[in-house]
């Protein structure tokens, strides 16, 4: 993570786009944050747009804004996300959700620096720093369709990868500690974790990440007295799975392909708990070829038929 760091104070040094991978509660936004907060445009607005929040019949209104009588209930004339974060940063998260329209549309902006609101004719001039993220594989979201390849290519300029927490298996007491001493200064209390606690935490593989650890010491700092106290069942393996370490499958030099393959797809199933759709996307399959190969394995572990 200190490595990381690195990487974030170079990137915010930059006026380059930084496009962040990582999986839910890994704190992508709070990286963009400090991308903006130190860069040159830190006096300036950062402007946070969840893309699969938006609606999709209002989206180029509120990116680009709209002028008065544009549409029903424009009452006037509104400046977009664009223009309320001139200067400063726009951050788009789940960027793969975004619509095909829209991404070309995004695409001639960030290329001519220039756009419309919407009904109106004057051309605008955009100042903006693009930091965007997502929790899925953009290569595989190219895949299956839902992100342009140029549309891509145009924002993966500075790629940065926030790592899962299970690959920081030394920051999980460090980080428990510090949100319980923020809940102690808070609330003026001296409560501490139990050495049962302290083991617990460290065995659970944390599938929500940094916002998940979090939730649970505020969970279990609320309700426990003086010592802190909480159960964590750990996730048992899927047979799958057994052979991976810290999301690594290794092999031995001339396994099977088709063994190989076996073992790829069982395991990254496993890593999604069983969702074909994203096991599908992760893989860069489509989801009929991922249920083909799936069937097939249930096959040649059936009992023959009498």
């Amino acid at each position: 993570m200190r490595e990381f760091g690195v990487q974030i104070g170079r990137a915010a040094r930059s006026d380059a786009t930084v496009f962040i991978t990582g999986e839910s509660g890994t704190g992508k936004e709070m990286i963009a944050r400090a991308i903006h907060d130190g860069s040159e445009r830190s006096k300036h607005p950062f402007i946070a747009v969840n893309c699969g929040a938006i609606s999709s019949s209002l989206v180029h209104a509120q990116l680009f804004g709209h002028e008065k009588g544009s549409f029903t209930g424009a009452l006037g004339q509104t400046a977009g996300y664009f223009e309320s974060a001139n200067g400063g940063t726009l951050f788009l998260d789940e960027v793969t959700e975004m619509s095909d329209s829209l991404q070309v549309q995004f695409l001639r902006v960030l290329e001519s620096g220039t756009y419309q609101r919407v009904g109106g004719t004057e051309l605008l001039h955009t100042d903006v720093r693009i930091v965007c993220a997502t929790n899925r594989d953009p290569f595989a979201a190219v895949e299956a369709g839902q992100l342009r390849q140029d549309f891509l290519h145009r924002l993966l300029v500075v790629p940065l990868r926030v790592p899962p927490l299970r690959e920081r298996e030394g920051d999980v007491r460090i980080l428990a500690q510090r949100f319980l001493d923020e809940l102690n200064a808070a609330h003026q209390t001296r409560k501490r974790f139990s050495t049962r606690m302290m083991d617990a935490l460290s065995m659970y593989d944390w599938p929500g990440n940094v916002r998940e650890l979090r939730n649970a010491v505020q969970r279990a700092f609320i309700m426990s007295d003086t010592l802190v106290e909480a159960e964590f069942r750990r996730r048992t393996p899927s047979t799958a799975a057994r052979g991976a370490a810290d999301g690594m499958l290794c092999f031995p030099v001339g396994t099977p392909l088709s063994q190989v393959q076996r073992d790829v797809i069982l395991a990254t199933l496993a890593h999604h708990d069983g969702d074909k759709q994203r096991t599908a996307d992760t893989l860069g399959v489509s989801l009929k070829t991922l249920y083909n190969r799936l069937g097939a394995y249930s096959a040649e572990t059936s009992p023959p038929s009498s």
